[in-house]
């Protein structure tokens, strides 16, 4: 990764959420231009694939709701990044703070391949 490793899962986020939130584009299409075809996500022990992640994208468009990040710190090693963030929601009046432990793996172009994550409500 060329960039700063905060600044690159933060993006990577933001810029999925935008796209999801913002537009009509199909979410398959957006999936698949933020990860991989093999993606696999373990978060809380729940493993998400591709299908799972697009049909996540409904309720996330329904509700359209507004989140930031808040990076902590952020490390890379090669395709790996870890990253400890704050992750700010707002979402039909309601306030929530996630805190989420973070440990992926990234191709060359910044699609996601692999994710672990834990996270707490705050």
């Amino acid at each position: 990764m060329k960039t700063d490793p905060k600044t690159f899962i933060a993006d990577f986020f933001t810029s999925l959420s935008d796209d999801l939130v913002n537009t009509d584009e199909d979410a398959a299409v957006i999936i698949d231009r933020y990860h991989t075809p093999d993606i696999m996500q373990l978060a809380d022990g729940n493993p998400i694939d591709r299908d799972k992640l697009i049909a996540h994208t409904r309720p996330v468009r329904k509700n359209r709701p507004e989140s930031r990040m808040e990076v902590h710190e952020a490390y890379t090693d090669g395709d790996r990044l870890a990253a400890r963030y704050t992750l700010h929601v707002r979402q039909r009046g309601k306030d929530l703070a996630i805190d989420v432990h973070f440990f992926g793996r990234f191709t060359p172009d910044g699609r996601m391949r692999e994710a672990h994550l834990l996270t707490r409500s705050v």
